[in-house]
């Protein structure tokens, strides 16, 4: 029998999930109340509240038993909310974050093994979702009750964020210490290298994902359906989490302020080694149509140029944005729905 399914959000997982359940025969509907499934992956908190919680939302419109997939990065607390309204409605709230493994590159969702879900609700939800989500990643991992999938989602963003931003940096040392005339490389015969060439690796023992990062970097690979805006929306969930329990993370709070940076000059659509070009000249960020300009109102008193270092008061700069949700994050936080 062929089943049915319902999708809100984000063009790119819905595309990824047409296309998976589609060859296996399954049918989208454009009414929620005609799905035996509905998913949903939004990159904005206040677009993920709606989606569940609004007049025309899944919680008020999907007929009794309908399985509920949230595939978006979010945060426990609101996930144990959606649960406990949704359960309360009869329907079947199923918790399922999606990751990749990988990603950088035009095929980053082509490749199941790629993929990964974490998959969190009670018994019944988990079995209901089990063989649907295996159709659209790889790896599906149950973790437990509602809430424990997207802690697991959480530990996977502060871990890539933070590699990707490792092989970022680690780049930029290597160009600005060669543009310096501090050192020099040279090719096999002893030649130097092309001008444009990929730096020697920072490292012979990085991971597979930095060195991932590191040829995305080298070869000028800012196109690809994972983006800065994706990245963005992962980073600020996880940092959510952490405020939720009164714990500061550094770390991405510095990722962070480059993706909005990125954002705001016009990366929000590119792959997330665009990051790379906050510390290049703005010559090479326009050839690829960033516009540094419209950066300015981000920098309050201070003269700053990216890719220029000045004292630590610089740093007092970034209060100009931390406002996330001006830049599309979940600024407005989760579980607004608790508050209304």
């Amino acid at each position: 029998m062929s089943q049915t399914y319902y999708y809100t959000g984000h063009d790119t997982i819905g595309a990824h999930i047409a296309h998976r359940l589609g060859a296996s025969g399954w049918t989208r509907v454009d009414d929620v109340a005609d799905a035996d499934f509905a998913f949903t992956y939004c990159t904005h908190a206040g677009a993920l509240e709606d989606a569940y919680f609004e007049q025309d939302g899944l919680v008020k419109n999907a007929e009794p038993g309908t399985v509920l997939i949230d595939l978006s990065p979010s945060t426990p607390s609101f996930a144990r909310e959606v649960s406990a309204v949704a359960t309360v409605s009869d329907l079947v709230p199923v918790e399922a974050p999606i990751a990749l493994i990988d990603p950088h590159g035009a095929e980053a969702f082509d490749d199941l093994d790629n993929i990964v879900c974490y998959l969190a609700g009670d018994e019944d939800a988990i079995e209901s979702a089990r063989d649907v989500l295996a159709l659209i990643a790889g790896t599906v991992v149950a973790t437990g009750g509602a809430g424990t999938a997207q802690l697991a989602k959480t530990a996977h963003t502060v871990q890539v964020a933070g590699q990707i931003m490792s092989a970022v940096e680690a780049d930029a040392i290597r160009r600005a210490t060669r543009a310096a005339g501090l050192v020099g490389e040279m090719g096999e015969a002893g030649e130097p290298k092309a001008r444009n060439a990929a730096p020697a690796s920072s490292s012979p023992f990085l991971t597979e994902l930095g060195r991932s990062t590191e040829r995305a970097i080298a070869q000028d690979d800012f196109e690809g359906p994972y983006t800065v805006e994706m990245l963005m929306a992962e980073v600020v969930a996880a940092m959510t989490a952490a405020d939720d329990v009164d714990l500061i993370l550094p770390q991405l709070e510095a990722i962070m302020h480059l993706l909005e940076v990125i954002a705001v000059i016009g990366g929000a659509d590119m792959a997330p080694a665009s990051v790379s070009l906050a510390y290049r000249s703005e010559e090479e960020s326009a050839r690829v149509g960033l516009d540094w300009t419209r950066a300015a109102s981000l920098f309050s008193d201070h003269e700053h140029h990216h890719g220029e270092h000045g004292d630590e008061d610089d740093l007092d700069d970034y209060d100009a944005f931390d406002d996330y949700e001006s830049f599309g994050g979940f600024g407005g936080g989760f579980g607004g729905y608790s508050a209304n």
